[in-house]
């Protein structure tokens, strides 16, 4: 069932458009990504939807409620960590969650999500002393202390080293394991396949493509290699490798040095080649198939690199 139906959003700041009739939605239960480059739109897209700004055109559900007319009703069924997140400096972790969950008229036992969230230890440290991950940690608490179905995370590990990142990771399985559905706003290609059930991919405030990362992945004609080396005895049979293997339905390329050949293709052309091979009798070692990546994807829909 959709929580969350977002229809033809659509929004403008003077002659530059944020949003260029945007559309998705969001099941009950999942993790839903939102990925694209810094000034794609996926903030502000979430921001709609959350009810934290008015789009120009197009409609939001959240819930069965308009996020613009019934936000107040809306809030109370919804927790938030927004992009840029901070807290005066000299609050204590304690005094952050109390105030919070005074906010609520039916608010989680804040205590408790102290413990679950790994924050007990640091319940009276300042805000402004917390490390990274800590301050992570302490967000998604304060985006779930109001016992909410939806939880919005917007660019939750930017900042975070690899071993904080990989730690926020596994809270956010821990709260979609809680029966939280999660939107979750990113322009990391891992976070997003490593969490999400769904990824709606954002360029220049249009959504280009909507799918499983897995899904992306393989919907795209996106080149990938393999490489091989030939064996003792196999060298003389392969006299020509392009020859052998460059014609095969979705080899690209073929190049070899010495005994190392490498193909490139598209679509499932590595069956083909070790059809060929084996059909030949060449004996090959160090076979290397490189996996097709979400920037892979990213690349084939959008013509550059996310991180470009």
């Amino acid at each position: 069932m959709a929580i969350i139906e977002a229809e033809g959003l659509r929004k403008r700041y003077g002659d530059r458009v944020v949003l260029d009739r945007v559309s998705f939605s969001v099941e009950e239960g999942e993790v839903f990504g939102i990925l694209g480059p810094n000034g794609a739109g996926k903030t502000t897209a979430v921001e709609c939807v959350e009810g934290l700004r008015r789009q120009d055109s197009g409609s939001v559900r959240v819930l069965g409620l308009d996020p613009l007319r019934q936000g107040r009703r809306l809030r109370e069924h919804i927790g938030v960590q927004l992009q840029h997140t901070r807290l005066p400096e000299n609050i204590k972790v304690w005094e952050a969650l109390d105030l919070y969950a005074s906010f609520y008229e039916r608010a989680r036992d804040w205590r408790g999500l102290m413990e679950r969230w790994g924050l007990a230890d640091e319940r009276n440290v300042r805000f402004g002393k917390l490390s990274g991950g800590q301050c992570q940690r302490l967000f998604i608490a304060l985006a779930l202390v109001g016992d909410p179905k939806v939880a919005f995370l917007d660019e939750l590990t930017t900042g975070l080293d690899p071993q904080a990142r990989r730690a926020t990771w596994e809270l956010v399985k821990r709260v979609r394991a809680e029966g939280v559905t999660v939107v979750l706003v990113s322009h990391f290609m891992d976070e997003v396949e490593e969490l999400c059930d769904r990824v709606a991919v954002l360029d220049r405030g249009a959504v280009v493509a909507l799918d499983s990362p897995a899904g992306l992945v393989d919907g795209v004609d996106a080149e990938y290699r393999m490489s091989f080396r030939l064996l003792n005895g196999s060298d003389a049979s392969v006299p020509d490798a392009e020859g052998l293997l460059g014609r095969l339905d979705g080899v690209t390329s073929v190049s070899r040095d010495a005994d190392l050949v490498v193909v490139v293709g598209r679509g499932d052309f590595t069956s083909a080649v070790t059809a060929s091979l084996a059909r030949e009798r060449i004996l090959v070692g160090d076979l290397r198939i490189d996996k097709r990546t979400l920037d892979d994807a990213f690349i084939a829909l959008t013509g550059r690199s996310l991180q470009a």
